[in-house]
């Protein structure tokens, strides 16, 4: 079972109501994602509040953090609250299509951890299903919704599984969103791409920046370098 809280250098977490708890996708995507000129902040599906907390950490900018599901956002609520910029972070209880439908303003950076297991077996409970899965907010969605609130010069930034990933990469070249950068992320030296960190923009990339990197070495908990380095200024144990 995952602790109630989870204790980061300058925040504390708690998990403890939330369907989404702290991960490692959440982490390396509030690491990774480029906050150079920005000045407001869209987090797609919030949960727990984790990458809104941590882009705060990164920025002075003003941060909006969606959740639809009313105990995590309560739950958001509360870690913001007890954070050091309450008065910059926003937690709305709403979907993102709600949201996308009726927000006029634009924003310079939009991150996301979104639902992706579609074709693993359903969890039994609701709340679960709702982070999830993609039943709630389908990539398509959130593409087009992604497309609608993003500034001229702004950045998208999300975490995907590689079958994911490769679907939303031509969704967004259908919408208009150029692929400008690529993290792929194997859990160790060995094992092969799991995850990929994708960043898109509006503009045409002159060229697509990809690397790769492991979170462990051969053994648990034994972290690579790159990692550490990533994620230094958050992790208690780096």
């Amino acid at each position: 079972m995952p602790n109630d809280y989870f204790q980061f250098k300058q925040f504390l977490v708690k998990q403890d109501r939330s369907a989404f708890k702290v991960g490692t996708d959440g982490v390396l995507l509030g690491s990774w994602t480029a906050v150079d000129e920005t000045g407001s902040i869209l987090d797609i599906g919030t949960g727990c509040g984790l990458i809104a907390l941590m882009l705060a950490q990164r920025t002075d900018a003003r941060i909006v953090a969606l959740e639809i599901e009313t105990a995590s956002c309560k739950q958001a609520m509360e870690n913001v609250r007890i954070s050091p910029w309450k008065d910059r972070i926003k937690v709305v209880n709403q979907s993102f299509q709600d949201f996308s439908a009726k927000e006029p303003e634009m924003f310079d950076l939009i991150v996301s951890n979104p639902p992706f297991f579609r074709d693993s077996l359903k969890p039994e409970s609701h709340k679960r299903n709702i982070s999830r899965h993609d039943t709630m907010l389908g990539l398509g969605e959130l593409i087009s919704g992604v497309v609608k609130l993003l500034a001229q010069a702004g950045k998208f930034c999300v975490i995907l599984p590689v079958q994911e990933s490769m679907e939303l990469q031509q969704l967004g070249l259908q919408m208009g969103l150029q692929l400008h950068r690529m993290l792929k992320v194997t859990p160790t030296l060995k094992l092969p791409v799991k995850r990929h960190l994708l960043e898109f923009r509006p503009s045409p990339a002159m060229e697509v920046k990809v690397s790769g990197m492991a979170i462990e070495k051969d053994t648990r908990h034994d972290y690579t370098e790159q990692y550490r380095e990533l994620t230094r200024d958050f992790y208690l144990a780096f």
